[in-house]
């Protein structure tokens, strides 16, 4: 799919989080490659067979103190893969779009400071 297919499709996947959630969204950056790197494999713990379909790196909202924002902070990134992703819309017969749309939804839960336990959990219930 080329970039720009790819990248609408994320735009209808962050729409898809309700407004209050949007609402509460601050400095975070939403970018799209096309794998991890393999830095970003082995900090993951990931072995040969695994990848990520999307990693969020920053300060958890329930993390960050009174002190945060004061001066200059980079912001929290939430990166997208898109080949894996492809892949696992693919390998799960699903649109691509719903893949998306649960992989931003599954790295905005960690920006809210959920661990991957949690995530899951809230997961099984959607």
């Amino acid at each position: 799919m080329p970039r720009d297919e790819f990248e609408k499709l994320v735009e209808k996947g962050f729409e898809r989080l309700p407004q209050w959630v949007r609402e509460k969204i601050k400095n975070v950056a939403l970018l799209i490659e096309d794998e991890p790197s393999a830095e970003e494999r082995k900090a993951q713990g990931l072995d040969a067979d695994e990848t990520l379909l999307g990693l969020y790196k920053g300060i958890p909202l329930s993390e960050r103190g009174e002190s945060y924002g004061i001066g200059m902070v980079m912001p929290d990134t939430i990166t997208l893969y898109q080949l894996p992703i492809e892949e696992a819309a693919e390998e799960d017969s699903m649109p691509i779009e719903q893949v998306v749309a649960e992989t931003i939804w599954h790295e905005f839960a960690h920006h809210f400071g959920m661990n991957e336990q949690e995530v899951r959990e809230r997961e099984d219930l959607l």
